[in-house]
């Protein structure tokens, strides 16, 4: 299965990730893609013995992981989504997204139901309106 899912992340404190973010204590929402396999993706993420590789993998370290998010797709929703969290949130530069056009891949979140609105919003534009309780692809 592929697709793209959001992290979401508690930090209980101020923390430095690679001597290049300084992250402060509060919930963060980062978003990413597993085009290759979406569960084992999201499942790497959800072990702690992990080489790291990625920046989220220096982030987990010191991040509680408090919820995820999957969007099963065999379109890349992963840009999309960023670019519409970047319209309301902030996040560190560069984190996250050096693949993409968006300047970061992590949004500290101050507004948790406008989070949710915005993720809902891709959801629904790119997957179709749920009348009946399943999804229609967009045409």
């Amino acid at each position: 299965m592929k697709g793209s899912y959001l992290l979401l992340l508690k930090l209980d404190q101020r923390t430095v990730i690679k001597d290049r973010w300084i992250l402060e204590a509060g919930l963060y929402a980062y978003v990413g893609s597993g085009m290759g396999d979406l569960l084992a993706r999201v499942a790497r993420h959800l072990r702690r013995d992990k080489k790291k590789h990625w920046h989220i993998d220096y982030l987990l370290a010191y991040a509680k992981l408090v919820g995820v998010i999957m969007l099963p797709s065999e379109q890349r929703l992963e840009e999309e989504i960023s670019s519409a969290l970047s319209k309301r949130f902030e996040g560190p530069e560069g984190f996250g997204s050096s693949d993409l056009k968006v300047k970061t891949n992590l949004y500290r979140l101050d507004d948790l139901d406008g989070f949710f609105a915005i993720v809902k919003d891709v959801f629904r534009t790119r997957l179709g309106e749920w009348s009946d309780g399943s999804a229609r692809e967009a045409r």
